[in-house]
């Protein structure tokens, strides 16, 4: 852990200290979110699941097409203004589409209509664009994955998957009857379904080789196929003129040095994983003589990062943890699912601007993030990074309108939660919108790996010195973050772990932090009786160890939610000093629409509240997320629990201390007068170009009067794992 004596030492090299690009001279920013589900015909369930998954784009680049397995149905989006995507509507298909291509007018789908494992089918559907109906398909003998189109527009090659059955045998392979590759010859853009080749692609591999499971095609400039063999950790060349395998090779293995490998709430880049499978997804050509694999593992493997070979097998350029330990930086590392890591799934390439830049694009499925690099022939060059909806799959690179497109497969609107989108991103001079907020490296050159940040204070001497704190998620080892936030992006600079008796401390879900004034903290600990988890406050000192827990008292205790203590701040001093907190949600002894704020005097050990009037939820729960004192004020973030479009209130409102007087306990509290300061919807909606997300959990105001709101992003838990660093500026001297 880094303490603050060493707070200086990192502040002073943080200028010389190697950090992710801030901007370039071109940069991609997300300039519009769509959501799939307002493509659901009119009269249908909201609810209903949808997804995004394969992207393409019609000729001219105004009409994006995806695949929507769970709706059964190939979905269009109006991008002829990329910042307004509409909705252009679906066509239902009769089976499960699992990939689209485009050639003229037509959608080319494969379709799956397997009845079981077992017993696999599928055909490609032709989709005419202007009728939206499908006009023919052609039966594929088998369950379709990956389909791609030959650059002279004479070949469709098709990854005939017939996928394991992961619930028979334990997903063990192989489990017939094996897949592999349909090459479709075009005339005037139809496939021409008489003239069907198969080429078997068994007897290649070496850990099933009766059982190919072929995953994604992609076409170089030669006519050939670069086909993916995901479970057998495998790769194979074929000629798409002739039909025969040119070339094959094993993806081979790699050994990751510095990575998370435990599911133990904490993040720590020192772990070790020896020879991990490659068991590559995505393939794209980079040119005729190379191509690049994500490697995201399904079956027993998965080395985290990105390969490029030669098609002979030659591996040019090995990732290793580089990818996932950016998005640890960006606070976007799966602490959760780090069995695999970030698991790079998709991949994009694309030639873009005058100069001929070719990029390539790196979806990470888990971390739902992409990795934005340049191919230099050599070693690829890092530039940026790119927020997604959860789990990107399809990737889609349209250099002609200098647009960048992702479609995220995941819908949790079963839970409630983010529904599937497409994200559109613009190349442009500029700066990068995001990362809003990123670490340094720590004294080792390993990731501060954060997340999950539920709480923000100032420090009382600094300008633009913060700090925040993590919550549950990293339960494991919790922690305060130090942040600088005089730099764009604000940078944490510092991780300094809660330890009790010199242990990392146990049965703590942080959510509100203050500084003590001496060098230290008060923190404010949310209980669960269920998990035994305290309500609680706690004084630590400036190395982290936890000096003093004051408990809640019995007679608030009696009434607990696991809803608690949801931020902290102090007013006065010395033996005048009070704490603050606010409880997030009513507890039991309170009227409905109303929360308390609690008062409690460390020299006299008194406790006392007042009630807080929240605004009515149309849906959902409404609630506290943090508190703040400056200039004779409180400071309190009141929000919704939802998101998107459905999200109403996420405001900061202000209670005057002058009419802050807080009653004994267990009689009648008074309820305080609020003014609303700052609604946050327009500043959260900037930030993301539309999507709203749910938590902002933390805001301080520093010396200088500048305010800053963060918010939470769960872990990447069922989240997109973007976290919003705002600044909002002196919003105390407008109101």
């Amino acid at each position: 852990m880094r303490t603050r004596s060493s707070l200086v030492a990192a502040m002073a090299a943080l200028a010389a200290s190697v950090s992710l690009p801030a901007h370039a001279d071109q940069v991609f920013n997300r300039i519009a979110t769509f959501p799939v589900a307002s493509n659901l015909p009119e009269g249908a369930d909201p609810a209903t699941p949808t997804s995004s998954e394969i992207i393409t784009a019609t000729e001219d680049g105004n009409t994006l097409v995806y695949s929507d397995s769970p709706l059964g149905a190939v979905g269009f989006v109006d991008i002829s203004d990329p910042k307004a995507p509409k909705a252009g509507g679906i066509v239902k298909i009769d089976g499960e589409p699992t990939s689209v291509v485009m050639v003229g007018a037509k959608v080319l789908a494969g379709v799956n209509t397997s009845k079981s494992k077992q017993e696999p089918s599928g055909n490609l559907s032709v989709i005419d664009i202007a009728s939206k109906a499908v006009e023919t398909s052609c039966d594929l003998g088998g369950q379709p994955d990956s389909v791609a189109l030959s650059k002279d527009g004479r070949f469709l090659a098709v990854a005939i998957e017939n996928e394991r059955d992961e619930e028979l045998n334990d997903g063990a392979i192989p489990q017939m009857p094996s897949g592999n590759l349909k090459i479709i010859s075009l005339k005037a853009g139809m496939p021409d379904c008489g003239a069907i080749r198969t080429v078997e692609l068994t007897g290649l591999a070496e850990i099933a080789p009766e059982d190919a499971e072929p995953e994604f095609v992609d076409f170089n400039e030669a006519g050939e196929i670069a086909v993916t063999l995901q479970e057998n950790n495998h790769i194979a060349i074929v000629n798409a003129e002739t039909g025969a395998v040119v070339s094959h090779f094993s993806a081979g293995a790699v050994t990751l040095e510095n990575v998370d490998t435990k599911k133990d709430g904490r993040l720590s880049f020192t772990g070790k994983v020896e020879n991990a499978l490659r068991e590559p997804d995505a393939v794209k050509w980079l040119d005729n003589d190379r191509l690049v694999i994500a490697n995201e593992g399904d079956y027993k493997g998965g080395s985290r990062g990105f390969t490029i070979f030669s098609k002979a097998g030659e591996v040019l350029h090995e990732s290793g943890a580089g990818f996932e330990h950016i998005a640890a930086r960006l606070g976007h590392y799966p602490e959760h699912r780090n069995k695999k890591g970030i698991e790079p799934e998709g991949m994009e390439v694309g030639t873009y601007g005058y100069g001929e830049q070719k990029l390539v694009f790196v979806g990470a499925e888990r971390a739902s993030l992409v990795g934005v690099y340049e191919d230099t022939g050599a070693e690829p060059k890092f530039l940026q990074a790119l927020p997604s909806g959860i789990g990107p799959e399809g990737l889609l690179a349209l250099p002609a309108r200098n647009l960048f497109v992702t479609a995220n497969e995941t819908d949790l609107v079963e839970d409630g939660g983010a529904r599937s989108h497409v994200m559109i991103f613009e190349r442009a001079e500029g700066e990068a919108a995001y990362p809003m907020l990123q670490s340094e490296p720590d004294a080792n050159g390993l990731p501060i790996g954060w997340g999950a940040l539920s709480g923000l204070a100032a420090d009382p001497e600094t300008q633009g010195r913060l700090y925040a704190v993590s919550d549950s998620v990293y339960g494991g080892e919790p922690a305060i973050f130090t942040i600088d936030a005089t730099q764009t992006p604000a940078r944490i600079v510092a991780k300094t772990v809660i330890t009790r008796g010199g242990n990392t401390a146990q049965k703590l879900d942080l959510e509100g932090i203050a500084s003590d004034g001496e060098g230290g903290f008060w923190l404010a600990n949310e209980g669960d009786a269920a998990k035994l988890v305290p309500h609680a406050i706690f004084r630590v000192d400036a190395e982290g160890e936890i000096r003093q827990e004051i408990a809640l008292p019995a007679e608030l205790i009696a009434h607990q939610t696991r809803f608690g203590l949801e931020g902290v701040t102090t007013v006065g001093e010395g033996d005048e000093l009070m704490l603050i907190a606010a409880v997030q949600r009513e507890w039991g002894d309170d009227p409905k629409g109303e929360v308390k704020l609690l008062a409690y005097k460390p020299k006299a050990k008194d406790w006392s509240a007042v009630r807080y009037p929240l605004e009515k939820a149309e849906s959902g729960w409404m609630g506290l997320s943090e508190i703040t004192a400056h200039d004779g004020r409180l400071y309190i973030v009141e929000r919704d629990n939802l998101i998107g479009d459905a999200a109403k209130v996420k405001r900061v409102y202000a209670v005057s201390l002058d009419g802050f007087r807080p009653a004994e306990l267990g009689g009648e509290l008074p309820l305080v007068e609020k003014t609303l300061v700052r609604d946050l919807l327009p500043d959260l909606k900037s930030a993301t170009n539309g999507y709203v997300v749910d938590k902002v959990e933390g805001f301080t105001i520093d010396k200088t009067g500048e305010a800053f709101v963060v918010t939470d992003n769960d872990g990447v838990d069922d989240s997109s794992g973007e976290t919003l660093f705002i600044r909002l500026g002196n919003i105390a001297a407008v109101n």
